[in-house]
């Protein structure tokens, strides 16, 4: 039983840590070379249209008052208005579209991840040195290894171009036209029951999250294999054998769950790592996620969606990485104490 003391000790460290992003990125922007409201104006524009755009942007206004109003404005998720991107429009509309794209292709590359690799980890523990752990750490490392500018093309290469399986790229079929509810496609045609439309989004979906899911897959089975191998050499698993408990169920009863703690750390911080780098993966693939965004947003300065991006990027991973306490605490309610 997890406590509800331990939950909200860990949301209230969560504060600070998005304290200390929020600066930072504030920091950042503001150090970098570059003047908004030359961007916004135009590079032809007169300088007295450029000072009234600083002016509207409150860009004149010292710098602690410029911090207090963007702190304030991200409590409350405004983020301001796109100056390039989409000009005019709130950060936060920009963000509830593209959000779930990314989001949605991490979560089904990550479950395949998770899928695969923990019981091909534990296969490689169990039958160590064995001819199926030899193939599987082979396999591991070439997954760890293979980049996803490299391992995508040759998906699409295989199984859009020759053998003309899978679509190559974007979300659904164009004959669909899907009014999105939460943004997540499959869900919304789920939802909708549209299942002609269900069945196109998860055949556009599979290559990305194949490309992605190698890659978690690989490093889930590596820590998960040397994790199980640790448990199997305590003594409390050699005295569930030497009670006459069979060796399958010695590892599933006593020591799969041990073995998870160090497993559950990676898949956390890996699920962050794809949200960041999912920019990879959209660009292969045509898919319009919020990684694209971030680099178009860095490429023509425009600082709100970049701010706001990155902020909603800090607050998705120090949520996985609550989840990861959480689940800690689930495995062995001892780390509570």
């Amino acid at each position: 039983m997890i406590s509800k003391r331990f939950v909200i000790k860990r949301l209230l460290l969560l504060v600070p840590v998005l304290f200390g992003v929020a600066t930072f990125v504030f920091a950042i922007l503001h150090l970098a070379p570059g003047d908004p409201a030359r961007v916004i104006a135009g590079q032809r524009a007169s300088e007295q249209f450029v000072q009234q755009v600083r002016a509207e942007l409150g860009l004149n206004d010292p710098i602690w008052v410029q911090y207090g109003r963007f702190l304030v404005d991200a409590v409350q998720l405004d983020f301001g208005n796109s100056y390039q991107i989409q000009k005019g429009t709130p950060v936060k509309q920009i963000l509830r579209y593209k959000l779930p794209v990314t989001l949605e292709m991490a979560l089904f590359g990550q479950f395949l991840g998770i899928l695969f690799g923990i019981p091909i980890g534990l296969l490689g523990a169990i039958k160590q040195d064995a001819l199926s752990d030899h193939v599987t750490r082979i396999g591991a490392l070439s997954g760890i290894s293979v980049p996803i500018y490299w391992s995508g093309p040759l998906l699409i290469l295989l199984f859009a171009q020759i053998l003309n399986w899978f679509p190559a790229s974007g979300r659904v079929a164009s004959e669909f036209d899907i009014n999105p509810i939460t943004g997540i496609i499959t869900l919304d045609t789920l939802v909708r029951g549209n299942f002609a439309a269900f069945q196109s989004a998860a055949m556009h979906l599979f290559l990305p999250s194949v490309v992605i899911g190698i890659y978690s897959m690989a490093l889930i089975s590596r820590m998960m294999r040397s994790s199980m191998l640790e448990v199997i050499r305590q003594d409390y698993m050699r005295t569930a054998r030497a009670k006459g408990q069979g060796s399958k169920i010695t590892v599933m009863k006593h020591g799969f769950q041990n073995a998870l703690i160090p497993v559950v750390t990676v898949i956390g911080i890996q699920f962050g790592t794809l949200l960041g780098g999912a920019v990879l993966t959209e660009t292969i693939f045509g898919i319009a996620g919020i990684g694209t965004l971030l680099v178009s947003a860095i490429q023509v300065g425009d600082y709100p969606v970049v701010q706001g991006t990155v902020l909603m990027f800090a607050f998705l991973f120090t949520l996985v990485n609550l989840l990861v306490d959480v689940t800690y605490s689930y495995l062995d309610p001892r780390i509570e104490q």
